[in-house]
């Protein structure tokens, strides 16, 4: 028989990892105390206590018999067998493959971290993960490639590898800041408030709004924290923007780029197409196409993107594509469809116009085609790279479909294919 755990040298263990993703389950998310949960798993109290301070390591029966009172569904058991094999590698000297082991454990325990099996990414156990893996700091040329590596890795591979592997540099430079100098530490925030950018738009992907949106307070308190008023800028504007999909209300995001146009003593080029598409949809269409109208005035005057590569002027294009699809302006909206196929590399952007073109001729009155068109965007796409975005986009297609046409059978299956979450980018 195995035993039922076994003491640990708490100082940096591991096993801290495990203990605080089990009491998060029992505590913020069943809400239930150690007696029920031990009663419920057929375990002593006493035992669960030292599990959850990480003081004894529970077996992986124990484990799964606390994963299935909790309904933690089998997040608990990943965990568990991958804190067994980190703490395997913690224990080896040396070797030449230890390295590469411990770099690849390492990516499987944040993927798991970016899944909310360690508490939501609580701050104790990132702490603990930062500990566990050690410091890597960087000079601050280093960290700038690092952003732009992982901004180009967000318009072309899964949202799913991109949070994982830029939580690993996220984690890394908030303890780069603690022992920071003051010039430092303005660079730093500079660096976190880009990478807590690209988090909260990777989340957003995944569908993660909770997460998403503390990685944009994090990301506003940087830019802050810097004095540079076009990071400021840029972070309120991508939180503005990433919220028109399914994350905030439309006329939250409509609050946020007043607030942000008050910090820029007026209208941007990048807050605008961000009001527009919030005007859109809320079925402001006329507001809507006043406000591409004083877009397309304000881009006559030159526009350029934004030094962080986050906005592009091909956006404009894609707002405009967006209002007037929705509207059911065919010639604007192919129109701008084109410019943006034309100049984009990002597959999601790509995904996106496509379903507007679908978004056109529903609201002509096409509803089978359309929700073809529609169902063959997104299909065409491999499961990991249908994101959040492209299938919200998808669900505004839907709702565009007049109500006595709702029980057609093109639409029921667009809207089967939905529900199931489009092989969703999480796969």
């Amino acid at each position: 028989m195995p035993r039922s755990s076994e003491p640990v040298n708490p100082a940096a263990s591991p096993w801290h990892l495990l203990g605080s993703a089990v009491r998060h389950w029992r505590e913020e998310v069943r809400h239930l105390s150690q007696r029920e949960v031990a009663k419920a798993a057929y375990l002593d109290d006493g035992d669960l206590s030292k599990w959850e301070r990480g003081l004894a390591r529970p077996h992986a029966d124990v484990v799964a018999r606390l994963d299935t009172a909790l309904g933690a569904g089998q997040h608990l058991v990943a965990l568990h067998a991958t804190v067994v094999e980190l703490e395997r590698l913690r224990t080896v000297a040396t070797g030449p493959r230890a390295e590469e082991e411990i770099a690849t454990e390492r990516r499987h325990l944040l993927q798991l971290a970016i899944a909310g099996t360690l508490g939501a990414g609580s701050e104790p156990i990132r702490r603990l993960l930062g500990d566990a893996f050690g410091q890597e700091f960087r000079a601050v040329e280093d960290w700038e490639m690092a952003c732009a590596d992982h901004l180009y890795a967000l318009r072309t591979r899964p949202p799913s590898q991109v949070a994982s592997d830029l939580l690993v540099d996220l984690l890394t430079v908030r303890r780069q800041l603690e022992t920071a100098t003051p010039a430092q530490a303005v660079e730093l925030q500079r660096i976190t408030a880009t990478l807590a950018s690209v988090q909260g738009n990777a989340l957003t992907r995944l569908g993660e709004h909770g997460a998403a949106l503390r990685w944009w307070r994090t990301a506003r308190q940087a830019a802050d924290a810097s004095g540079d008023l076009g990071l400021r800028l840029m972070v309120r504007g991508e939180e503005a923007g990433h919220g028109l999909y399914g994350q905030r209300d439309p006329e939250t995001v409509l609050g946020l780029v007043e607030s942000a146009e008050r910090i820029a003593g007026g209208p941007t080029a990048d807050l605008l197409t961000t009001r527009a598409k919030a005007l859109s949809l809320l079925g402001r269409h006329d507001e809507a196409r006043d406000t591409v109208n004083a877009l397309i005035a304000l881009a006559c005057g030159g526009v350029k993107g934004e030094a962080f590569g986050f906005w592009k002027p091909d956006q404009i294009n894609f707002a405009e594509s967006w209002v007037y699809a929705s509207a059911g302006d065919e010639a604007a909206a192919d129109r701008a469809r084109q410019q943006v196929l034309a100049a984009t590399r990002d597959y999601q952007y790509d995904a996106n116009v496509r379903l507007h073109e679908a978004l056109c001729i529903v609201s002509k009155g096409g509803a089978d085609t359309g929700m073809r068109q529609a169902a063959a965007v997104i299909t065409s796409l491999p499961a990991a790279y249908r994101s959040h975005h492209i299938v919200q986009t998808g669900r505004l297609v839907l709702r565009a479909v007049p109500v006595d046409q709702r029980g057609r059978r093109a639409v029921g299956e667009f809207r089967e294919l939905l529900g199931a979450g489009a092989g969703t980018a999480t796969a």
